[in-house]
């Protein structure tokens, strides 16, 4: 084996091994936001040592978690078409894909929250993402709330209290009734917060 390959052999097994932590890390997070690096590993099957050798403390693996967050809303705002598609039809189809996500991997309710604002640390990109959709809205007077940032923040705190809220029965929790119920529910409060129709979402 040569010492290119070997470099390329390590570089990979440390990326198979630092993926293995996120994920286990999502997955005890989501239980216990106080779970310890040694919690961690175990779930992921992992040596301690190995743990602290790819996240020097836990806040770097809460930024990494942060980092795969910010990476799926990313996502969601290009399968949306925040950009081209009608406003309306983005903001529901946004909301869709976003609780489609959360509701089958429930692990994914992890975020590493800004110690200021208690919320998730978006990215610039989701940030310009969500910010060009609610202008978007406004120049189609779908809503009057001429802030996109008021109109960003409105939108997040309210996704995070729809997230919460318990299945309605019959719903299954993470079924498609029951994202279809949360993506309507929070779509048509945020339009009316923002001063818009909630009745045209269906029209």
């Amino acid at each position: 084996m040569t010492a290119d390959t070997k470099r390329k052999r390590v570089r990979a097994d440390a990326e198979r091994s630092s993926a293995r932590i996120i994920e286990a890390a999502e997955r005890v997070l989501a239980v216990d936001q106080n779970a310890t690096l040694e919690q961690i590993a175990d779930e992921a099957g992992l040596a301690r040592i190995t743990v602290h050798r790819r996240f020097a403390s836990r806040q770097a693996l809460l930024e990494a978690l942060n980092e795969r967050f910010n990476e799926r809303y990313l996502l969601a705002l290009e399968e949306a078409r925040v950009a081209t598609a009608p406003p309306l039809v983005a903001l529901h189809r946004l909301t869709e894909i976003i609780f489609d996500f959360k509701l089958s991997h429930r692990s994914a309710l992890v975020r590493f929250a800004d110690p200021q604002t208690g919320g998730a640390v978006l990215a610039q990109g989701v940030v310009d993402g969500l910010d060009l959709l609610f202008s978007r809205l406004r120049a189609a007077d779908s809503i009057t709330a001429a802030d996109p940032s008021w109109c960003r923040q409105v939108y997040m705190a309210l996704l995070c209290e729809v997230e919460r809220l318990p299945p309605q029965a019959p719903i299954e929790e993470g079924g498609a009734a029951d994202v279809a119920v949360r993506t309507d529910l929070l779509t048509r409060t945020v339009l009316g917060a923002l001063g818009g129709d909630c009745e045209a979402l269906h029209r």
